[in-house]
């Protein structure tokens, strides 16, 4: 093996698949690099088998490496983090230095030729990278690598953001991740939807719960002045008193030199004068009336001092905003960060999260209903179809039944039932004994408990329930014909209850009206929604899908801090 040439990088280019057993197309190099993926070469029917003879570059980092025969070779297990699957590395001591590459962590770059393992030793490998030269090494200290080989929990790696996607869970969780958002703009785009970026700062609050993060520049502006006002105390009474004396002066000279018909340059240099004094004058009392703390009109803060000239939130949902778009280009959706400044700890809350929402112009609760349905759907077969290898490791680490879960939910009708009957079927099932931690009746808002009872035990299948009572939902959804009930749904799926929530939109200015009255929000803020009923109103609906509730779902993972890259919760914000 040390005799052998190291192929020309341009050799190192592409490799084809050649046996039966494989695809006819040719796995490519990374576009922009010179490397070969490894899931190009792992993710081929047979395993890359039919890739024997073949020299490729590959770049990764070591999950495990071991010396053998006494330090003359060593064995890498090399991950790209192109799928979970590590390409097995043979580096012969006369190739490199052996000590360099076999800590956990360490980064390589090599170049080698492909082949068959050695048959009889139980290897689950299919191939294997014979390397012939070390291109590149990026060292690691293993006394202080804080990702060892043996498992840390899930908990401790929230501790290293950094570096935790280099584990086998998390790198899943995020290709997984990037999955379901790759299934999101294909499934809308191939309905017609338009995708719509709607802005994170905003002066309104689509739920009317206000819990919203505040925007302001206040604080730091005032903490600024503060500091430079000790630093430079403002002038006192006694100094205004003498820069308007200045002033006064400056202008009998003027006076003066005008009356004795003085040359035009003298004047003209007294006005120059007078005009300085009367800067330092307004400058000098502008200065005087500053105090320190935040600017204040009639006891309240003066919010058209700050950056936006009112007070701004962080958004909750791009929902509001989006509508605008649906009522002038139809079909549209939109997919961000949305903001919630709730102090809960449960392992299904985060401060910052994904929302997909669609809005669907012309449509009723029943066009929204099929709508939703057909995009979980879609996520799901995508999943199967395009990360299967993913979701073994989740099946095999996490969840056992996961991929049945998303075939259960890939190939099965969603059920459909009113509020009033999922209530009823929960009352009876107290009735018989079952207890809830949460107690049962109508006007409830539905808890976790009474979702995953419902999809879980009961109907054994995603459920979509409707009409919700109007004092648990927002102001925004159409009130029915009996005055109590909302035409507002959500989906409910098995392991995390509510997935997504939606509803046809209220179109009526005057009931809508009413509703901001009810719930007691001022209308002056929504007036540019309330033109959407002004002018040319429409019937609409729309959803939204909380995007780590998605990828909770189709994972099979218990906490939603491991299924976003950064989590945000009270007390952390890291990175």
């Amino acid at each position: 093996m040390g005799g052998d040439i190291p192929p020309p990088v341009d050799e190192l280019a592409a490799v084809s698949l050649t046996n039966d057993e494989a695809s006819s197309t040719t796995v490519q190099k990374a576009r922009f690099s010179d490397r070969v993926r490894i899931q190009s070469i792992l993710g081929r029917p047979d395993g890359g088998a039919g890739l024997a003879g073949q020299k490729v570059r590959i770049s990764g980092w070591v999950k495990t490496g071991r010396e053998q025969g006494k330090g003359a070779f060593a064995f890498l297990e090399v991950n790209d983090g192109s799928c979970p699957a590590n390409l097995q590395v043979m580096v012969d001591a006369s190739v490199s230095d052996l000590s360099k590459l076999i800590a956990t962590g360490t980064c390589v770059t090599v170049d080698g030729c492909l082949k068959l393992p050695p048959e009889g030793k139980g290897t689950k490998q299919k191939i294997e990278l014979s390397v012939v030269e070390v291109v590149d090494v990026g060292t690691v200290d293993p006394g202080t690598y804080p990702i060892p080989k043996t498992k840390l929990t899930l908990e401790r790696l929230r501790e290293f953001l950094h570096l935790r996607a280099r584990t086998n869970s998390i790198s899943a969780i995020a290709r997984i991740r990037h999955a379901l958002a790759i299934a999101t703009h294909t499934f809308f785009d191939e309905e017609g939807f338009l995708y719509v970026q709607t802005p994170i700062i905003t002066t309104s609050d689509c739920e009317g719960a206000g819990e919203m993060f505040q925007v302001t520049t206040l604080i730091s502006t005032t903490e600024k002045l503060e500091r430079e006002l000790i630093e430079n105390p403002p002038p006192t009474e006694a100094d205004v008193e003498a820069a308007r004396v200045v002033v006064k002066e400056r202008g009998e000279a003027v006076a003066e030199l005008k009356a004795a018909k003085a040359s035009k340059e003298a004047i003209l240099a007294s006005v120059a004068e007078l005009n300085d004094a009367k800067a330092n004058f307004a400058a000098t009392e502008a200065r005087s009336r500053l105090k320190p703390g935040l600017p204040k009109v009639d006891g309240k803060i003066d919010y058209s001092q700050d950056f936006f000239g009112l007070q701004a939130f962080l958004t909750v949902s791009g929902q509001l905003q989006v509508e605008t778009y649906a009522c002038g280009l139809s079909d549209v959706y939109t997919f961000g960060p949305t903001f919630r400044a709730e102090n809960s700890h449960t392992s299904r809350h985060l401060a910052e999260f994904w929302m997909v929402e669609p809005e669907l112009a012309f449509a009723d609760l029943e066009d929204d209903m099929n709508c939703a349905e057909a995009y979980v759907k879609y996520m799901c077969k995508w999943l199967l179809e395009k990360r299967y290898d993913d979701m073994e490791l989740m099946a095999k680490n996490f969840d056992k039944g996961c991929i049945d879960r998303l075939k259960l939910v890939a190939s099965t009708p969603f059920g459909r039932l009113t509020y009033t009957e999922a209530i009823k079927i929960l009352e009876e099932a107290v009735a018989k004994g079952k207890n809830f931690d949460n107690a049962v009746e109508w006007g409830i808002d539905l808890a976790s408990e009474h979702e995953r009872y419902l999809t879980e035990v009961v109907f054994q299948k995603p459920l979509i329930v409707y009409n919700y009572p109007k004092g648990i939902k927002a102001f925004y959804m159409r009130l029915n014909d009996d005055g109590k009930t909302v035409a507002a749904m959500d989906v409910l799926v098995p392991k995390v209850g509510e997935l997504i929530g939606g509803s046809q939109r209220e179109e009526r200015i005057d009931v809508i009206m009413e509703r901001l009255e009810e719930i007691g929000l001022p209308v002056e803020p929504y007036e540019w929604y309330l033109d959407l009923r002004r002018y040319g109103t429409a019937k609409h609906s729309g959803f939204g899908l909380g995007f780590e509730r998605m990828v909770l779902f189709a994972t099979g993972m218990d906490n939603i801090r491991d299924v976003i890259p950064f989590p945000r919760y009270p007390g952390r914000a890291d990175l």
